[in-house]
């Protein structure tokens, strides 16, 4: 009885400083992850609580459990929308570009730790992917808008790429072990892995979906339901031979994009899962490792870091997107930079210990101390990097809290909540704003006292509005509450107005006083910046053309529909 109440004091305590620590992040800037990994190691062995954990099975189960979880959350979030500037540069990413990462640096691996070609590689294969639980955290915690390119990019790149880096890791360790297959045999694996996995999950995922629009349960249980299937899903892509992260990542995927009264009632409770499985997951992690066996591969581990960040992440980047995709050169910077590594590396670097290879402690230490440089360095800097490299869009507007209010099974009506921080909706009487038809403001709150609003009701600054409406009354509800603040770095973004796309390129030209080419004429400015950046628009692409920086301000699918004009 004894040990379980330690056991809940312990991990209750452990639990509560990892989640209190988050301030002590946006304090110092240090990224989250690594504090949660300084109070594992604090707690371990050599740390202040003396905890003995060496319990590598039980560690790589966690592992397994806690990055499915993180998948299946950032699936649910990821918009099929923006797969059609990403997918394919992201799984050129995820396979090719791990690929390369992984050999670069096992090279390097091999000469820094003078170990064998194999070896070298191994430690290369472990640390060759990005992270899913890294890249998620870092870029929602951040507060960093990224263009949807980049974004999208970085996210599915880590939703996608472990398959690659686990058949590499297990296929180095049983050359290692002397129980490699043949060629033939190594290669259906390989296939296997992606196509079972993109099969089942994307199958799963829509079943589902199906499946969650017709069952009605209680609120509380859709996001139950949404893991026990999600985990269902991932078990079986892996007794059927594929991979089971990349299946769940596809099935939440699925499952997020099909529309539904559900959704509102998973997303919330993901949320707080995918926080307490990466809290859990690098608590664990950190209790495993001592700091003095770290200490011992620190200089050689440090190297490789330093080689993977600044060399090899770099050149697979550029050697698979850049000759292939028209990414901008400050796009192919940033996207270098974020090859975030996180808990992948470390849990892969269990593979060599349980499977009994040589000098596992090596594998495993030396994982461990590139996952820290990489989230010190990497991470630590990410919002810096996106202004410098400019791949940063001003945020948008969005209700300060929004609830579905259960009426309708589909296109259900929500309530959204604003705050008045526009000031020239100051002392604006209510039936003079511009809502979209179908909303209506329900309550409005004044300091602590609630006014029942009429249309002569005048809105004063830091009023709480209460608006009923459905999620396609948003854009026009967000802009019409935009704040000062937004409104005038949306300005310094875009410029001090905004043309129609639908504008030809002779008129601009003559509008302006620019010469345009005869085939340019006829040309709409949608059009021409179009191809300009590749065909695939999105907000925050910047052409320059006669010293005028055009700026996409808004599009819809693959169509520009709003251009922002910056003279500077």
């Amino acid at each position: 009885m004894d040990t379980i109440n330690t056991l809940f004091l312990l991990s209750g305590s452990l639990l509560a400083l990892s989640i209190l620590a988050s301030r002590l992040s946006s304090l110092f800037g240090l990224p989250l992850l690594v504090l949660f990994l300084a109070l594992g190691m604090l707690a371990g062995e050599q740390g202040l609580l003396g905890i003995r954990f060496d319990d590598y099975p039980l560690a790589f189960t966690i592992g397994h459990l806690a990055l499915a979880l993180i998948l299946l959350d950032g699936g649910l979030r990821t918009r099929l929308s923006t797969f059609r500037s990403a997918f394919k540069p992201a799984l050129s990413l995820a396979s090719i570009g791990v690929f390369l990462t992984s050999g670069i640096t096992g090279l390097i691996a091999m000469w820094v730790f003078d170990l064998s070609l194999i070896e070298g590689l191994l430690i290369g294969a472990i640390v060759g992917s990005t992270d899913a639980a890294a890249v998620f955290s870092m870029l929602s915690g951040k507060g960093v808008n990224l263009n949807e390119r980049v974004g999208a990019t970085l996210e599915i790149e880590s939703g996608t790429n472990d398959p690659m880096a686990i058949f590499l890791t297990i296929m180095l360790i049983e050359v290692l072990v002397g129980d490699i297959g043949g060629v033939v045999e190594t290669t259906l694996f390989f296939f296997q892995q992606f196509g079972v996995g993109v099969a089942m999950g994307v199958a799963g995922g829509w079943l589902i979906a199906r499946f969650m629009r017709w069952v009605d349960l209680e609120p509380g249980l859709y996001s139950l339901l949404a893991l026990a299937l999600g985990f269902c899903v991932f078990g079986l892509t892996s007794v059927a031979g594929g991979s089971g992260f990349l299946a769940i990542y596809l099935a939440g995927l699925m499952i997020g994009n099909q529309p539904g009264k559900h959704l509102n009632f998973i997303l919330p409770v993901n949320d707080g899962l995918a926080w307490l499985s990466q809290i859990g997951l690098f608590l664990v992690l950190g209790l495993l490792v001592n700091p003095t066996d770290l200490l011992e591969y620190a200089l050689p581990a440090t190297i490789v870091g330093l080689a993977l960040i600044f060399v090899a992440r770099p050149l697979a980047v550029v050697l698979t997107i850049k000759p292939f995709f028209k990414f901008r050169w400050h796009e192919i910077g940033f996207i270098s930079w974020v090859g975030l590594r996180g808990a992948v590396p470390v849990v892969l670097a269990i593979f060599p210990v349980i499977g009994g290879v040589e000098n596992a402690s090596l594998y495993f230490n030396a994982a461990f101390a590139v996952v820290l440089m990489s989230l010190l360095i990497q991470g630590g800097t990410i919002p810096l990097m996106a202004r410098l490299l400019k791949v940063e869009v001003p945020p948008g507007v969005t209700p300060e809290q929004r609830g579905p209010l259960g009426i309708l099974p589909e296109d259900d009506y929500e309530l959204f909540v604003y705050r008045v921080e526009n000031q020239a909706l100051d002392d604006v009487p209510i039936r003079m704003l511009r809502f979209p038809s179908g909303a209506l403001i329900s309550a409005l709150f004044r300091e602590r006292d609630m006014l029942h609003p009429k249309g002569s009701t005048r809105l004063q600054l830091d009023d709480v509005v209460c608006v009923i409406g459905r999620n396609h009354d948003l854009p026009a509800l967000n802009k019409l509450f935009s704040g000062e603040k937004r409104l005038k770095k949306a300005q310094e973004f875009f410029g001090p107005f905004v043309i129609d796309a639908e504008a030809r390129m002779a008129d601009i030209a003559k509008a302006y006083g620019l010469s345009v080419t005869p085939g340019e004429g006829d040309v709409s400015l949608g059009d021409f910046i179009s191809k300009r950046v590749g065909g695939h628009p999105v907000v925050g692409d910047d052409v320059s053309w006669h010293g005028i920086h055009w700026v996409v301000s808004e599009v819809a699918g693959d169509k520009v529909l709003k251009v922002g004009v910056r003279f500077y």
